[in-house]
């Protein structure tokens, strides 16, 4: 490698490092402001709340890449602009092309790390960041006891506190009341003063009582026991303590995780190959209820079953792959054992006819007979012929002559007999069952529409993921065919114009993405166009800007748009003086 390519690499590096951390971290505090009042105030605890940011980090990395891309070539071919070593570079017969080769196979490599980062890490980053989201909203709030307010945290359970010393254990004036027998308020505990704590790695909640009083409303032990506890007559007891303990159950304030396969089905949380299994899966669906709307027309018609659309030729293929892969199944596991038994079928076929001709008594030759003993013997061996009755005799042939008159008389009653039946007023329980059958069937086929369109959607949205993985890698070249050449344009370093203009173009790459994305769940384009249209688009917009920065083009120079103006307003007083009638 050259000095030259060390140089151009290293300013490079640097500058994207920062960069993608920087971007990084404004992503993901953007993407979890959505959840903060999900998350505060639960006592998760760091561990959880790291693993939750890391995961979170790396589901960012797609829509970071590029955009670090963007501004650190921004910041790379500003600086070598504004220190005129880009102007060196140029001097010394090296062409843009040339220097900017570096950092563009290094960017090539940085778009094969994207893809595998895409493919491999985001998916299973998504299922283990969205997955522990949710255990953290199903956890319960942390136990904040508040002063004069009944807190309702606990299972079953009410307390009251009106003073809260500023340790945030020792408590005045407490109220307790115990609903974890189902009968209302008939425990009722209150206190002067007391202590509240954790036990056993905070898994209950203790409270020392002193000076109170504990209040029992109820049906009396004896009663209880002899089943009489539905009687009216009932209860009261009162006792009084000086120091009592109360220990409540904090399981429910666990963070408990739910097993991950619920999540799995998630189209971020999914590869490519799982991607291609899920789309496959869901034509073979759509193919399926195709399919079993022509198998089951036929059930749609009872009494006039005369519907000509034939199914098409996709669906009789499939139908054939699906009825041989059904056969399929019940084919032996074992085909050697298979083939043996066929071949012992065979070979016992072959061997009874010839067991049977072997065992059989050999049959004599039958001697010439001459004259009528022959004639005898052939009628005897011809066997009796059945007997013909007088009605076969007497019944006419088949091919015998029709009289015309006689058939158009018959064909014309028959004619007069339909008319008739077909004239009759139609009886009511044939209307309604004809109504009845004609609302299923309008029933079943909008069901059958809906399920169709519903994997369509699906297919979709599936689709759009698949393109989204390879689209996103892409777009690092784009963007650094965008930054490279702007850098050397401008010739501005630092954070500042470079900054204004990545977020500029990052922003029309979003709304781009967003309403091709937005257009292809519409069905208005394909899930290939709305994903590629802003990758095509930017890609050629870099070439342009690449072109520019080639030839030197003045395109951010205000003084160069200033000379443009004043040719365009010298050429329109130019002809508006040729306009003038000569005097």
């Amino acid at each position: 490698m050259k000095k030259l390519d060390k140089l151009i690499l290293s300013s490079f590096v640097g500058p994207f490092i920062m960069t993608f951390l920087v971007v990084v971290f404004i992503l993901l505090t953007q993407h979890m402001l959505k959840y903060f009042d999900d998350i505060i105030g639960k006592d998760l605890g760091w561990e959880v709340l790291s693993q939750l940011l890391f995961y979170f980090a790396i589901f960012m990395t797609p829509v970071a890449l590029p955009l670090a891309v963007l501004l650190s070539s921004l910041i790379t071919f500003g600086n070598l602009g504004e220190h005129f070593e880009l102007t060196a570079i140029k001097s010394a017969g090296i062409s843009l092309l040339r220097a900017i080769q570096p950092i563009f196979f290094f960017v090539l490599l940085l778009t094969g790390v994207a893809f595998y980062v895409n493919n491999n890490l985001v998916p299973k980053a998504a299922l283990e960041a969205y997955s522990l989201l949710y255990d953290i909203k199903q956890k319960k709030p942390a136990l904040d006891l508040r002063e004069g307010v009944f807190y309702n945290g606990l299972p079953d359970v009410s307390i009251k506190v009106n003073e809260k010393h500023p340790d945030g254990i020792t408590l005045k004036d407490i109220i307790v009341y115990d609903h974890r027998k189902n009968d209302g308020n008939k425990e009722v505990t209150v206190a002067d003063s007391g202590r509240m704590s954790t036990i056993l790695n905070e898994r209950y909640l203790k409270f020392e009582l002193f000076d109170g009083y504990n209040y029992t409303e109820g049906a009396s032990s004896e009663r209880e026991m002899t089943g009489q506890r539905n009687n009216r007559v009932e209860t009261f007891t009162r006792s009084k303590f000086y120091k009592t303990q109360v220990v409540f159950d904090l399981s429910s304030f666990q963070l408990e995780r739910t097993d991950k396969k619920w999540f799995e089905s998630n189209r971020i949380m999914r590869n490519l190959s799982e991607l291609d299994a899920d789309i496959d899966s869901i034509n073979r669906e759509l193919l399926t209820q195709e399919l079993n709307h022509y198998l089951y027309q036929s059930t749609y018609f009872t009494f006039l079953n005369k519907d000509t659309i034939r199914m098409p030729g996709y669906l009789q293929q499939f139908k054939r792959e699906r009825d041989s892969l059904n056969m399929l199944k019940y084919r032996p596991k074992d085909e050697e054992k298979a083939q043996e038994l066929v071949t012992a079928r065979v070979q016992q076929n072959t061997e009874q006819p010839a067991s049977t001709t072997a065992t059989a008594p050999k049959a004599e030759p039958a001697k010439p007979t001459k004259g009528k003993e022959a004639v005898a013997k052939r009628k005897s061996s011809s066997g009796p012929r059945p007997a013909v009755s007088a009605s076969a005799k007497s019944s006419p042939r088949k091919n015998k002559t029709v009289d015309p008159a006689e058939w158009l008389a018959a064909d014309s009653s028959r004619t007069a007999l339909v008319d008739s039946l077909m004239t009759l007023p139609d009886a009511r329980h044939v209307v309604q069952a004809a109504t009845n059958m004609a609302r299923q069937v309008k029933s079943q086929v909008l069901n059958s529409n809906t399920a169709i369109r519903n994997y369509d959607q699906e297919k979709v949205i599936f689709s759009i993921q698949w393109h989204k993985i390879i689209a996103s890698s892409v777009m690092c070249i784009a963007m650094f065919l965008i930054g490279a050449p702007l850098g050397a344009i401008i010739k501005r370093g630092g954070l500042g114009v470079p900054f204004l203009i990545s977020i500029f173009f990052f922003i029309v790459y979003y709304v781009m993405n967003m309403q091709g994305e937005k257009m292809a769940k519409q069905g208005l384009v394909s899930p290939a166009v709305g994903i590629w249209a802003a990758d095509v688009i930017l890609l050629l917009v870099g070439l342009v800007f690449l072109r520019q920065a080639r030839v030197d083009a003045r395109v951010f120079d205000a003084d160069a748009y200033r000379v443009f103006f004043e040719k365009v307003k010298a050429a329109i007083r130019a002809r508006k003086i040729q306009s003038k009638p000569a005097t």
